[in-house]
């Protein structure tokens, strides 16, 4: 930890939403580390004043990458700056090919929650984002990103089918279920990208943690998410996308552009009955292969368009986000992530979007 002088103490004042019901006046960054109790030196501490949220998560992140596959550290550190001016302070990366360890070093930079590199089925996905593999080599390469990671493992679970001329699912149900037993048995969870409805319940019965986009949901498959507790990230602010996309295989895929815009239009509808049904939803933007990073304020107002309240909607991007990743929020001796606003975020999440002050680590750095 960092002493006093390295690190001066700062003073955080106003409204400080340590829950969505849970409002206090101030707290303390010292040493980076967030305490409620006035510490020696306060008088002298830097003070900043707004609402106060813990720093926002982006669940579906992609840090090191972008539509040509890996980048260098220099277009890393962009994107990550970029999501650290946004207010996103801890990002899960939903798959990356490029070794972004060394951001952990830095404390002006996000945290990262890895998941590795993309698993997917062989001319199967984006050239040069996964491992290409059969489903005979699953199991083995699961567990080497587990190993990999920070607790996660990204399989690409549909995708289109040149042959079918539409998506389907990439991997047998007994592949799928050893990979997530032996991801378990690691102690990692798995997620999937899944755009379409054919993939969905195999990869639930086999015990998978999160779905990625989760278009595919219809009114049979959603009491089984809710009934397991398998999370959505829906990355609305890439669903947009799926009608431009959808035009530019029109010629070539008829039926696969025809799914895409269907998957399209009834998103908000999708997003919603999940919602209803008490499927866990989180925010992430899937921002780093076509998508610019820094859009996580777009995503939590699409949640709110889609129907989900904007409490819940906040909570998907900050408390209960970092609960369901397993990291702290605005916790005594917690580091001090925090983004400052204007207004209150709860009433408005709009808010969002013009963050006044950014602290990581204990440091205003934006």
């Amino acid at each position: 930890m960092s002493d006093h002088k390295a690190q001066p103490v700062l003073h955080v004042k106003g409204r400080v939403l340590v829950g969505p019901d849970d409002v206090r006046d101030e707290l303390w960054a010292v040493g980076g580390r967030i305490s409620y109790e006035r510490p020696a030196g306060a008088d002298a501490a830097e003070t900043v004043t707004g609402w106060v949220l813990p720093g926002l998560v982006d669940a579906h992140c992609h840090v090191g990458l972008d539509h040509h596959g890996p980048v260098d550290a220099a277009t890393s550190e962009k994107q990550a700056l970029t999501d650290r001016e946004a207010g996103t302070l801890l990002i899960r990366d939903a798959g990356s090919p490029s070794d972004t360890r060394w951001i952990d070093d830095r404390e002006d930079l996000p945290k990262i929650v890895r998941a590795g590199r993309h698993i997917a089925r062989t001319r199967r996905y984006i050239r040069n984002y996964a491992h290409e593999i059969e489903p005979g080599d699953l199991v083995a390469y699961v567990a080497q990103e587990a190993r990999r990671g920070d607790g996660w493992v990204k399989l690409v679970g549909d995708w289109i089918d040149r042959d079918a001329g539409d998506l389907t699912a990439c991997w047998p149900r007994g592949e799928v279920e050893a990979a997530i037993a032996e991801a378990h048995r690691l102690g990692a969870r798995v997620t999937a990208h899944c755009f379409a409805e054919a993939a969905l319940v195999d990869l639930v019965e086999a015990g998978i943690d999160c779905i990625e986009h989760a278009t595919g949901l219809t009114e049979d498959t959603i009491p089984l998410f809710a009934e397991r507790g398998v999370a959505i990230v829906p990355t609305l602010v890439n669903i947009a996308t799926f009608p431009d996309l959808a035009a530019g295989g029109e010629a070539k895929f008829p039926r696969w552009s025809a799914h895409m815009r269907q998957l399209y239009e009834r998103r908000y509808d999708t997003v919603r009955a999940a919602y209803d049904a008490g499927v866990p939803i989180f925010v992430g933007t899937d921002a780093g292969g076509s998508l610019a990073h820094g859009l996580v304020a777009d995503e939590v107002a699409e949640l709110v368009k889609a129907g989900i309240p904007a409490r819940e909607a906040l909570s998907a991007t900050a408390w209960g986000a970092r609960a369901w990743l397993g990291r702290p929020g605005l916790e005594e001796g917690a580091p001090a992530d925090l983004v400052v606003y204007d207004e209150d975020p709860r009433a408005d999440v709009r808010v969002l979007a013009a963050p006044r002050q950014v602290v990581l680590n204990g440091r205003v750095i934006a």
